[in-house]
Order: structure tokens, then sequence, then C-alpha cells
């Protein structure tokens, strides 16, 4: 898992966006770079990405490795910026096996990890040779504690209720879901925000991908623990929001 600390910062603000690149099913290099450009003109500390991000929402999606030199790009730039990247992909399942839908760190200390795996698998992804995670994650940078979620997870309770038992900050989610539901991320998010009093990150696919989705709601978005909206993209592939949290006095 990459560690993102830097020294002892003291916990002030945290700058974090969600990003919506364009995606080109199957082809991670392009994606790699477009993701690259993102954390480059984002701006902030951490950048979220959506589900199966790397490689559009392919259930077919082959693994795609840690030290795979399609991702260097990606890499480059978060070394370059600071940022700690988290992009969506087909990752190894948990027992070194196998796939799961998961979520790739890139650190700004120049590392990749696989830092979480899907809990909550939708039918399809079943039927598609995924495996599930075996735990919830929560990863640290500057202080903050962000909660790691991936799409199906937002919509039970019981995986932000364990995920928030590991004492976190931010709930940070990257999604899919269909342009006929753009609210849907939102209703969730403001339950978990209800539930748990911590600000929720979520980065949503945007433009057509795999899956059936011939598009995607987009509106990806930030809000504060207190449930004010601090930032949110449009439904255009491209776009970023880009807020910062600040403690509470």
């Amino acid at each position: 898992m990459p560690c993102a600390n830097v020294g002892d910062v003291a916990r002030h603000s945290l700058t974090i966006a969600v990003a919506q690149p364009a995606c080109i099913a199957g082809d991670v290099a392009t994606n790699a770079q477009a993701h690259a450009e993102a954390v480059r003109s984002a701006g902030a500390r951490v950048v979220v990405f959506p589900e199966m991000s790397l490689t559009g929402y392919e259930l077919a999606a082959a693994v795609v490795d840690v030290d795979d030199s399609r991702l260097r790009p990606l890499l480059a730039a978060c070394v370059e910026s600071g940022t700690l990247a988290l992009a969506g992909a087909a990752v190894v399942g948990p027992d070194g096996n196998g796939r799961s839908i998961g979520t790739l760190g890139f650190d700004p200390g120049g590392s990749v990890a696989v830092v979480y795996r899907k809990l909550w698998l939708g039918p399809s992804e079943v039927d598609a040779g995924f495996e599930p995670g075996t735990t919830p994650v929560a990863i640290d940078i500057d202080g903050w504690r962000l909660g790691l979620a991936i799409c199906k997870d937002t919509r039970h309770p019981e995986h932000s209720t364990a995920t928030a038992a590991l004492g976190i900050d931010v709930y940070v989610a990257g999604i899919v879901h269909g342009a006929d539901e753009p609210d849907e991320h939102e209703i969730r998010a403001r339950r978990v925000i209800a539930d748990h009093g911590v600000a929720v990150a979520t980065a949503s696919f945007a433009g057509p991908t795999g899956g059936g989705y011939d598009d995607t709601a987009g509106n990806s978005a930030i809000w504060a623990a207190d449930g004010t909206e601090l930032a949110r993209a449009g439904t255009r592939p491209g776009e970023i929001a880009v807020a910062t949290l600040t403690v509470s006095p």
C-alpha cells in the first residue's frame, strides 16, 4: 500500500480532485496518459478516478499489473506533482490469482500498489469471473484518512459502516452509473455523510464505456462532512472537480 504521509505534516487541509477522463476501451497506455494529464492539471494532493478507469468498464479486461510499463506516464505525473492518484482497473485477486475490480494507488514517492479490491460485486461481475476483496481499507495521507470504495460498495450501508469504523475522514469512491441515473451517487454520498459525518469524494465515469454503458452520468463531486457540496464536474469526459477540505474548528 502506498504511504503518502510526508514526515510529521500537521493535518490542516487536503486538496482533493475527482476526475472523469475520456476513456478508450482496453487501451491502458492511452488512458494512463489521459490520467497523467488530469493529475497535472488538477493541482491536487489526491486525484480520484472512476471504477476501472484505466481500461473502461470492460468485464473481460485483463489484469493490470503494478509494474506494467504502460502506467509509467501516470506515475511520473504523480511524482512530479506530489499527487496520490487512485485509479481503477482489473487487478490480481486477493490470493494472488484470478481477477478483482480494484483501485491502484500511484504514490508521489514513486510506487504503484493495489490498495483496494471491490467488496460488493454485481451479478454480471461475478459471472465475468471477478472475485471480491476481503476487507475494507483506509489509507493515510498528510494526517488524513481516506476510506476506499468502488461503485456498488456505496449502495450497501454495511460497506460505509465497516469502512468508517477504520477511523476515516473522507469516503472516496470510483463509480460507473448510467446517464439515466445522474443523481444516484449523490443520494448514496449523502447517506454516508448523514450516517458517519465524513466528507465524500465520488469520481464518476463520463461518456461511453463498457458493460452496456453507452453513456454515463459524469457529475463527479466532493461534499464536506456537513453535507455542503464543495465542487462538481459536468457530464462531459475530461472534466475535473477540485476542492480543499479543512479541519473543523
